[in-house]
């Protein structure tokens, strides 16, 4: 039903039924003048035939006025005999009393009465009468005249003449030629139709082939192309439309390309971009924008991007679009910190249209962390050195008071003076040594060292310390030292750093008499260290910022015994440097236990004997 439906929508069955209809009313139009006229021709020539001629007409008069009457019915009837029209016209003659003196048909009567009224209101009145009838008995039409027959200069009528002609004849013969010119028509409509079908095509078959490339085009397929078939209009528009077609695929294709990069762009990027259309509703993001916002595409696709945001009770669309903000949002939870940089900008079209918005997210965690290490470094350094120079500066300006003079008072004011500046100079040479480090200008003397040997040497200088110790209180250094040789790669004086480091901090806050154990051994390749107290311990809240940078657990004992809060800071970057890890164990009011981890590669000992 459908494809009928098409059919008679489809322009080819409308250019072939306008044709068939302007055929039609054409030979509808010409077929009825020629007709008209054809009978208007045939009835005048007809009355015009059976009209009486003025000879007959004198001699029918002159004979009514004759006295001898037989002898003139006989020659009026002679006279009607010999006029023959060839129409089957029926003739009869009567005189001033209506009564038939003559005819040329055995239908009236001579010496009878007219049957016709007309006749004697034609005697009566002098007038002529014509007329069109159709008889009831064999209906056939007939045609009518009645003139009057004078004779004398008054115009009297002596009696009149009665004329009628048939016209069936004439009407068959019309009917005859209408059937003709009907049928001719028909068959002129039929092959006019054939026509308008062969034209219709020709015509329709390129719309129909324009018609699929362009339907073939908007399914995004440009390999088709419309056939030419000729120089005219419609030959134009199928080269139109085969150069639109190219035209379209290189735009499709520098689109796709550019949409491919972009997706490529988007996806590398390292920032998060979100773009919205003009309700403030997001329509494009990256995968980094995801990852920032903690969703997938079905939360954030479609929504609005101040929801998505979480920024719904602090701004309206209408004032990023008027006024696009940079806005810092944090996006921290328990699990990870984030801080985001939001910029916002518009889309704008050529008009100047404003079709929606960019957003893009840009990961400020790190510059914040590094900002706020920066401020505290700031703060700590100059905290630390505030300290120690108020008191050089305090005694020092007392002994410029006279306090030098004191042979009492003044060695004691000068010997705190350079404690504090050798406080100082430590804390600085520290400072250096992590600037060196942060910028990987910290050169490493590598070099293969027996790491046994070098752990037992270290620990003996803290024996002699122990020994020689002049402050109240003793400690013990417990050694379990694997007797295997293991050699490793390292910076020695570095590593010296380092255990000095942990060893100071673990005599510092050990206890009166306490043990310090001292292990060394080879487990999976690895060189493990450890060094244990049993001093205060470290809060579990502590432990993950242990190895920062001035960071101290109890800051006020920290400074009475000299530390800078720097030393683990060295260790951790130190050990890091040489590919290893460092880390704590710790239990407040139970001690800590530092770890040491460097990588090992156990050497075969003919590889000594092949140097």
């Amino acid at each position: 039903m459908n494809n009928k439906l098409r059919f008679f929508r489809s322009i080819h069955f409308k250019i072939a039924l306008v044709f068939a209809l302007m055929l039609l009313m054409t030979l509808e139009i010409v077929g009825a003048v020629f007709v008209n006229q054809l009978e208007q021709n045939n009835l005048s020539n007809f009355k015009s035939s059976i009209q009486p001629k003025q000879y007959l007409s004198n001699s029918l008069a002159q004979k009514l006025t004759m006295k001898n009457t037989k002898k003139a019915n006989d020659e009026i009837n002679s006279l009607l005999t010999d006029y023959n029209n060839g129409n089957s016209t029926v003739i009869y003659v009567t005189d001033a009393n209506n009564t038939i003196r003559g005819s040329n048909s055995d239908q009236f009567k001579i010496n009878q009465k007219g049957p016709y009224s007309e006749v004697k209101s034609v005697l009566a009145g002098g007038h002529f009468v014509k007329k069109s009838t159709i008889d009831g008995s064999d209906n056939n039409r007939y045609y009518t005249i009645i003139s009057p027959l004078t004779r004398n200069q008054n115009n009297q009528p002596v009696g009149a003449i009665f004329i009628r002609g048939n016209l069936t004849p004439i009407y068959n013969d019309i009917t005859g030629v209408t059937k003709i010119y009907l049928a001719a028509a028909v068959i002129a409509i039929m092959l006019g139709i054939i026509i308008a079908i062969v034209i219709s095509r020709a015509i329709t078959r390129p719309i129909d082939e324009m018609k699929k490339q362009t339907q073939q085009i908007a399914r995004g397929d440009y390999s088709g192309h419309v056939d030419i078939y000729g120089d005219d209009e419609l030959g134009d528009l199928a080269d139109s439309i085969n150069t639109l077609s190219y035209k379209i695929e290189e735009s499709q294709e520098s689109t796709e390309s550019e949409r491919r990069r972009l997706d490529s762009v988007l996806t590398n990027m390292t920032d998060g971009v979100l773009a919205t259309d003009r309700r403030g509703n997001i329509i494009i993001a990256n995968d980094k924008a995801y990852d920032f916002l903690n969703q997938n595409e079905e939360n954030v696709i479609g929504h609005s991007i101040l929801s998505t945001l979480g920024i719904q009770k602090k701004y309206t669309l209408r004032q990023l679009l008027e006024n696009p903000k940079e806005i810092t949002l944090n996006f921290s939870n328990s699990s990870r910190d984030l801080i985001l940089h939001t910029q916002f900008s518009l889309i704008r079209h050529e008009s100047g249209f404003i079709s929606g918005l960019v957003c893009v997210l840009h990961d400020i965690t790190e510059q914040q962390k590094i900002d706020a290490d920066r401020k505290q470094f700031v703060s700590n350094v100059s905290h630390e050195l505030r300290t120690p120079l108020t008191s050089v500066h305090s005694y020092l300006e007392t002994l410029m008071e006279g306090a030098w003079k004191d042979k009492e008072f003044a060695p004691h004011f000068i010997g705190v003076a350079q404690n504090e500046t050798n406080r100082m100079i430590r804390m600085v040479r520290d400072l250096l040594t992590l600037s060196r480090i942060d910028s990987n200008t910290q050169k490493l003397n590598m070099e293969m060292v027996n790491i046994n040997e070098l752990f037992n040497y270290i620990l003996k200088q803290f024996d002699m310390i122990i020994k020689n110790k002049k402050t109240k209180g003793s400690y013990k250094i417990k050694k379990e030292i694997t007797k295997d040789d293991l050699w490793v790669e390292l910076d020695t004086d570095r590593f010296t750093q380092v255990i000095d480091n942990i060893m100071n901090n673990a005599m510092k806050y050990s206890p009166d008499g306490g043990t310090i154990t001292c292990r060394l051994y080879e487990n999976n390749n690895h060189v493990m260290l450890s060094i244990s107290d049993q001093g205060m311990g470290i809060p579990k809240q502590a432990l993950p910022h242990i190895f920062e940078r001035f960071y101290r657990v109890d800051k006020a004992r920290s400074r009475k015994q000299g530390g800078s809060g720097l030393g683990l800071a060295i260790s951790k970057e130190v050990i890091n440097s040489l590919g290893g890890k460092i880390w704590v164990e710790s239990k407040e009011h139970h001690g800590s236990t530092f770890y040491i981890s460097l990588p090992y590669e156990p050497m075969k000992e003919d590889l000594w004997d092949e140097d």
